[in-house]
């Protein structure tokens, strides 16, 4: 099995605090995580939210290439819809160029309705704003010369895309990808998918049969390590800190529901639990829980299922717990 990193620097108090401090402190359990044998780091984008999540994901991996030098540095995920791409396309090669070839690009359409509320982009077109999108970064990234475009919503005149990217021919493609229809599309056309945190662990092994299938159509090997499954990493040593757990995972899924619903009608593409009390039975039920003995016994069911890629997600970057991790679990599964 292999481990990454899921999440970002997040405020820990009650209000956004001291920014410079919670990022220091992400770098540092970064570089410990590298030390220590993680293998990823996935860093997600989002906006407005007022508990500081990452927002710069791709300026954040810039340094973080700087300070580590094995780690894939991965984005999970770009949203496309809100972004010039060719921008974009500039920026993530400068990452990959920095990091010796070591992006892993994700992306995605966005799920939160606060985000393209804020952005003042209807959520109805995030679908087209991102097919396009990605047609110009592959364009952008494989063009020999010059090149233009003219499409719906992007427009360019003779030009090209500088630096080109490390990896030929582009840093690998990754997904965020929860239905049927887009993991078999993704599993035909060759992309690599990152599986949310919020599905059981037998939802998440259909999600892998389904893409692994759809591979396997396309006449290519499977490989295991082209599915990320994100799980919430939640150590508890007793009874007490289990429920401080539990509770502390209700209230950012309850953050996080807020964010993603739409006042005036449907929410956003993520199924997140409806209410604090979905939100705790949805750890109970998913996250990596318990003791180190515990938690062993969840990836091991998540193995049976074919997940053999987890990115754990500690939205409290506990140094303790991600070094109690790496010396109790992670030998559990070399």
């Amino acid at each position: 099995m292999r481990f990454g990193l899921f999440g970002g620097a997040t405020v820990k108090g009650s209000d956004a605090g001291d920014s410079s401090r919670d990022y220091k402190e992400f770098i540092d359990y970064v570089v410990e995580a590298e030390a220590l044998g993680f293998h990823s780091v996935f860093l997600v984008e989002h906006h407005f939210t007022g508990f500081n999540q990452v927002s710069a994901s791709l300026s954040l991996l810039a340094y973080l290439a700087a300070v580590t030098k094995r780690m894939r540095l991965g984005t999970a995920v770009t949203v496309l819809p809100w972004h010039n791409p060719v921008l974009v396309a500039e920026q993530a090669a400068t990452v990959d160029l920095l990091s010796n070839g070591r992006l892993d690009f994700g992306i995605g359409r966005g799920y939160r309705y606060s985000e393209f509320h804020g952005f003042c982009t209807p959520m109805e077109e995030a679908q087209e704003r991102y097919d396009e999108a990605i047609e110009v970064i592959r364009k952008a990234w494989t063009s020999t010369g010059r090149f233009s475009h003219h499409g719906k919503r992007w427009h360019y005149d003779d030009i090209v895309v500088e630096p080109s990217p490390t990896q030929k021919p582009h840093p690998p493609f990754w997904i965020g990808a929860g239905t049927a229809p887009v993991l078999d599309v993704a599993g035909r056309i060759g992309l690599n998918v990152l599986l949310d945190q919020l599905a059981t662990p037998e939802v998440t092994g259909e999600r892998v049969a389904v893409y692994r299938k759809a591979v396997e159509a396309a006449g290519r090997t499977f490989d295991p390590m082209s599915i990320g499954v994100t799980r919430s990493l939640c150590m508890a040593m007793n009874d007490r800190e289990r429920a401080a757990q539990i509770e502390a995972r209700g209230i950012f899924l309850e953050n996080v529901r807020r964010l993603t619903v739409n006042p005036k009608g449907s929410g956003g593409s993520l199924a997140v639990p409806s209410s604090p009390e979905e939100g705790r039975k949805a750890t109970e039920r998913c996250a990596l829980l318990g003791p180190p003995d515990e938690i062993i016994r969840r990836l091991q069911h998540l193995q049976s299922l074919g997940v053999e890629y987890v990115l754990v997600m500690d939205f409290g970057v506990s140094m303790d717990m991600l070094r109690t991790f790496a010396r109790e679990v992670m030998p559990a599964f070399t």
